[in-house]
């Protein structure tokens, strides 16, 4: 049965709620679709923002072929057959258009693959994502594309998605279930179908009764991701690989991009692990590499193979400790001068003012400036 977020999605601009700032009058999108101006755009923004249904809309608007993917389990393979159509409909005067949902999921070897197919124009590029794409996407294909910034629906416009489901619900059940969906449409229409389906009737109660039942609780923005992140990385810092590797699970199956987990285990390694064990750092930018060119799922073995290995490393926190306190001097005490031993040397003039002059490459003697010379960083 087709969900009821596809039966009600709009298919004209003029149908679409919400996001004033790039359909109103004279704004991008609605320019674009109006005039039928064709370029390769990403859209970012949150969770049921609407995303997919303007990308649709983008395709409709200008009789193109429409192709759609989702970064999660699509790859090389499958945009060479939609590229490999060429052949057959080289004829045809309508441009391609591929959509592709949550591209920060594509690895950079993807995006590579990608990357000549739009500079032909072989392909219109729409991308779709939540995270920033200045980050996740590289700058080539980046720089080939506009960026369009959506908004957390509004609540006016939250209140119209769901009368258009036409389904009976009361203002309470409708205000309680606008302030839960936080400005995510699919999410709010989502939970309306299945209380339906589920109790035949739509109420505050059966409303929450649904909730419950429908997914593990995790936001990327809210304090549950960073519950989450904070006790994965305290439970490797206390050599608790056991704890590590469940929030891990809960993490990966929240669907929390790989390359995030990665990086704060490339921090870890030398913030905590450090000079305990300095392969730590080689093993987890390895898991990093890994990450970046396997993707979900089975990177989800190399984030294993990671967080069993730093949280059984012995800790020194000795170095991210020394440049911290390093840092608080050079920030009080402003750039105290350099001894003049070991000062560079290249002309006449400097070795004149005794720059260089007594180096010894094995002197025991502090290197520090004379304010510091007494200090100790690494403890």
């Amino acid at each position: 049965m087709e969900p009821l977020a596809n039966k009600i999605r709009p298919r004209v601009l003029d149908e679409f709620v919400g996001q004033e700032h790039l359909v109103g009058k004279g704004k991008p999108l609605r320019v674009a679709i109006d005039e039928g101006h064709l370029f390769s755009f990403i859209l970012w923004g949150p969770p049921g923002s609407g995303k997919t249904t303007l990308a649709r809309i983008y395709a409709n608007a200008l009789d193109a072929e429409f192709y759609e993917l989702s970064a999660v389990d699509s790859g090389k393979e499958d945009i060479k057959k939609i590229v490999g159509e060429r052949n057959v409909l080289q004829f045809s005067l309508k441009p391609k258009v591929l959509f592709i949902d949550e591209i920060h999921r594509f690895n950079k070897a993807q995006q590579d693959f990608l990357l000549p197919y739009v500079e032909r124009g072989d392909l219109t590029l729409i991308g779709a994502t939540t995270e920033n794409p200045s980050f996740e996407v590289i700058p080539a294909l980046l720089s080939r594309c506009r960026v369009f910034v959506l908004n957390d629906l509004e609540e006016k416009d939250m209140d119209a998605i769901i009368k258009r489901t036409k389904l009976k619900t009361s203002k309470e059940a409708r205000d309680w279930l606008i302030q839960m969906a936080a400005g995510d449409a699919r999410q709010a229409i989502t939970t309306l179908d299945n209380t339906n389906k589920l109790y035949g009737k739509i109420t505050l109660e059966t409303l929450k009764e649904s909730i419950q039942s429908m997914h593990l609780r995790y936001d990327k923005k809210g304090e549950e991701h960073y519950n989450t992140i904070s006790a994965f990385i305290k439970s490797m810092r206390a050599s608790q690989p056991d704890a590590a590797l469940y929030y891990l699970a809960r993490m990966v199956a929240a669907g929390e991009d790989p390359l995030f987990i990665a990086r704060r285990m490339v921090i870890f390694a030398s913030e905590d692990v450090g000079l305990a064990q300095p392969t730590a750092l080689v093993v987890a930018n390895a898991v990093f590499e890994a990450c970046e060119k396997i993707g979900y799922p089975e990177c989800t073995i190399n984030l294993a193979h990671g967080v069993a290995y730093l949280a059984q490393c012995k800790k020194d926190r000795s170095a991210n400790d020394g440049i911290a306190e390093a840092l608080e001097d050079v920030r009080s005490l402003g750039n105290l001068p350099i001894p003049l031993k070991i000062r560079n040397a290249p002309t006449k003039l400097m070795k004149d003012l005794k720059y260089a002059k007594g180096y010894d490459k094995y002197d025991t003697g502090s290197y520090l400036p004379e304010k510091l010379k007494n200090k100790k960083y690494l403890k």
